[in-house]
């Protein structure tokens, strides 16, 4: 658990440059609900999302992972623990409305006035 904090620290850069990256397409499926975030680091689309929008969503995992890989590279750690770390930040900047995936597969939306309940290792 403290190695997912230290990573963490490390990791703190990375959503700015997936997030400087974002259209007004994926923007817009992130405010009707059909784009969130996962728990692991990852953008996923839901349901209805337009195929541009899916296509995008894959572009943004795709830098999203060469991030984690080459930060994974510098900590000796593996990609998908940097993608945890990662996660555990862009779970806790949800607006509210915004969409997100823990660990258990099931969609939620972040409400008004709520903490989105982190994952145990986020701690």
């Amino acid at each position: 658990m403290r190695r997912i904090l230290l990573i963490a620290t490390g990791a703190l850069a990375l959503p700015a440059a997936p997030a400087a990256a974002q259209s007004a397409a994926i923007d817009r499926a992130i405010a009707a609900g059909q784009v969130g975030e996962r728990y692991d680091g990852y953008m996923a689309a839901l349901g209805d999302a337009p195929t541009d929008v899916r296509r995008q969503v894959s572009g943004i995992n795709i830098r999203r992972r060469n991030l984690y890989i080459a930060l994974a590279g510098r900590r000796n750690v593996t990609p998908e623990l940097v993608g945890m770390a990662t996660g555990c930040q862009l779970l806790a900047q949800l607006a509210p409305g915004e969409a997100y995936m823990l660990k258990d597969g099931a969609w939620r939306w972040h409400a008004a006035g709520q903490r989105v309940p982190l994952p145990d290792y986020c701690r």
